[in-house]
């Protein structure tokens, strides 16, 4: 991942929740977040991946995630509001979508699925030739064939 930004949130109020996402919107990149809740509620460990970065790697992920023996479903429970964000938890995939006025601008995954997407993305687009660039390609062999024939 490229800019990794380490941020743990400790009893959270809607402020600090505010300004890690937030923080995660500003920097376009994604941040790895703790959240520590107040009343024995379980740690909330995850990686704020903004939308336009996930929709990235997952156009060039070929395959979805497998996550493994993870049998448990999230409880259902209410969206949260934190200042202009709302956390959306899915209870299919487990993550949490963050909305700020009716837009989705990051998701909190898993650490294991973020970097099995990043890795996945990142080989995929690197075997990858654009139209443009495979017919120069193609062309290249071709003339290089003609001069080895002669």
């Amino acid at each position: 991942m490229g800019i990794r930004i380490e941020a743990e949130v400790s009893f959270p109020v809607d402020d600090e929740v505010e300004r890690v996402l937030g923080l995660a919107e500003a920097v376009g990149e994604p941040v790895t977040v703790t959240f520590v809740w107040e009343g024995g509620r379980p740690l909330l460990h995850g990686v704020l991946v903004p939308a336009a970065t996930l929709a990235l790697w997952e156009h060039w992920a070929p395959t979805v995630y497998a996550a493994g023996d993870r049998r448990e479903e999230p409880e259902l429970a209410h969206p949260e509001e934190f200042g202009p964000f709302t956390l959306f938890r899915r209870r299919v995939s487990g993550r949490t979508a963050v909305a700020r006025d009716g837009v989705v601008v990051a998701e909190l995954l898993h650490p294991a699925e973020a970097h099995w997407l990043e890795e996945r993305a990142r080989d995929v687009r690197q075997g990858f030739m654009d139209p443009k660039q495979k017919a120069a390609f193609e062309e290249f062999l071709a003339r290089k064939a003609a001069r080895g024939e002669q």
